[in-house]
């Protein structure tokens, strides 16, 4: 039986990821530095790593461990787990399994952003913490690869699922209007609402990931849905789902300033592979307000 490595399983990622493999016959062994029905430890802890890949020599190997936050405090655990952790698989990889497919995580926030559906071949932005970190494992990936190892990187856009930790917008709208349809008298506050995002299911995106590491011509592409949205469509598509307007329920935050005004995918080199998302917003959004 195929063997595959999850390093963050404890995300929505690593949750449908995890579901995706095993469903492939794939046995997977999961690690996390937080405690569940998984393998505890840290990805950027190098002897650990070792270990690990040289017990397992797995054919697959996913890095999805991260902060997804960008404040600048994370700066040094940004690159503790992120560039470290990249380093730490790939190194052992080279020196232990040599044949196996290793996927480092990417962000479509580590790109300059011209409000343009963003390429795997524009230009890096290390506009944060979390961008600078997410650019050296690409350049991380990128060396090994050099060396004849399988190093892929996937760009990932804005998704989501019920899984979704509370402290994100989609999941607070939703958590808010699920507290209204309970009769409670629910507000949220709200920065920019004409900003424009992809509202991917995770489900969907692994499955990109899964089918991407399959290839063997090329090693890097922005894996999202190709469609932005914004903030208010998916304020109206949950607040009419219990019959309630969401300019009752909402206040906006007065001089906010976004990270950025649209953020879209160009997934021209997936569908090249014949992978495009399959879940669209209002599917997603039902699929968490019934949760």
């Amino acid at each position: 039986m195929p063997k595959a490595l999850i390093f963050g399983i404890n995300g929505q990622d690593g949750f449908y990821l995890r579901k995706l493999l095993e469903t492939n016959s794939i046995e997977v062994t999961g690690v996390s530095r937080s405690e569940g029905d998984w393998q505890q430890g840290d990805v950027g802890n190098p002897d650990f790593v070792e270990r690990l890949i040289k017990a397992k020599s797995p054919e697959y190997i996913f890095h999805l461990a991260a902060n997804s936050a960008v404040r600048h405090d994370l700066l040094f655990e940004q690159h503790a787990t992120i560039v470290n952790g990249a380093l730490n698989i790939l190194e052992s990889v080279f020196q232990h399994s040599p044949q196996s497919r290793v996927f480092i995580a990417g962000s479509g926030l580590q790109f300059v952003n011209k409000g343009k559906p963003v390429s795997e071949n524009d230009e890096f932005f290390a506009g944060n913490a979390y961008t600078l970190a997410r650019i050296q494992a690409v350049y991380a990936a990128r060396f090994y690869r050099t060396k004849g190892i399988k190093a892929y990187t996937g760009y990932l856009f804005h998704h989501d699922s019920p899984l979704r930790s509370a402290q994100h917008l989609n999941r607070r709208i939703v958590d808010t209007v699920k507290k209204i349809a309970a009769g409670s008298p629910a507000s949220i506050t709200i920065g920019d609402i004409t900003v424009e995002k992809e509202f991917g299911f995770a489900g969907d995106i692994v499955e990109g990931i899964f089918q991407f590491i399959q290839q063997d011509s090329f090693f890097e592409a922005c894996i999202g849905t190709g469609k932005a949205y914004t903030i208010e469509r998916w304020l109206e598509i949950c607040f009419s789902s219990i019959g309630k307007r969401w300019q009752d329920h909402v206040q906006l935050q007065k001089d906010y300033i976004p990270d950025f005004k649209k953020l879209v995918s160009d997934i021209s080199s997936m569908k090249k592979i014949n992978w495009e998302a399959k879940t669209g917003i209002e599917e997603l959004a039902r699929m968490m307000l019934t949760a």
